[in-house]
């Protein structure tokens, strides 16, 4: 059976945007799907969202699917660089690189600088990241570094901001499409 782990971003949390919706049509097509809550949502710290994925997935394999969401995107690869195989992962909004909207005060720019600074060690995994056009918080030049730095398919979602229920994102077809087209 296919598994799949939707990793929610900074400052969220499983009930919210997309995520609950993607569960459920995923199994409604026979998937078993976790969206696990991940630690200390407010100020999130790479150590203790890996090793929170890492216990949740248990031992990853080929049927293992992993979708995350802004941060939960570095949690994900973050994470991949010590395990693995999984069958692959859909990255919604991953980012490298943030707009100065996502770091408005000091206190934003110290919890995000080790998950800009940190390096990561790419690993071969079939990876599709979706982007939307008009993301205030990450900027179109990720879409470039996600294809050079983890070989990642490109989709470019239109007017869908960061992904959030606050911009309409309730439902997001492109990530259960690229679930699907991943489990195949």
């Amino acid at each position: 059976m296919k598994r799949v782990f939707i990793v929610h971003g900074w400052e969220f949390s499983p009930e919210q945007h997309w995520y609950q919706w993607l569960k459920k049509e995923l199994e409604k097509k026979g998937f078993k799907v976790i969206v696990p809550s991940m630690p200390n949502t407010a100020a999130p710290k790479i150590e203790s969202w890996v090793k929170t994925l890492s216990n949740t997935v248990g031992t990853p394999d080929k049927d293992t699917v992993l979708v995350g969401h802004s941060i939960g995107c570095q949690a994900i690869l973050r994470y991949l660089q010590k395990n693995g195989p999984v069958c692959g992962c859909v990255l919604v909004a991953p980012w490298f690189t943030l707009t100065p909207a996502a770091l408005p005060d000091d206190d934003y720019q110290a919890i995000a600088k080790p998950w800009l600074e940190t390096p990561i060690t790419f690993t071969k995994v079939k990876t599709i990241a979706i982007f939307s056009d008009d993301d205030p918080y990450v900027p179109q030049e990720n879409i470039t570094l996600m294809e050079q730095r983890a070989g990642a398919k490109i989709v470019l979602d239109k007017e869908k901001g960061h992904f959030t229920s606050d911009e309409g994102a309730t439902t997001l077809p492109s990530a259960l499409k690229a679930v699907l087209e991943l489990a195949k």
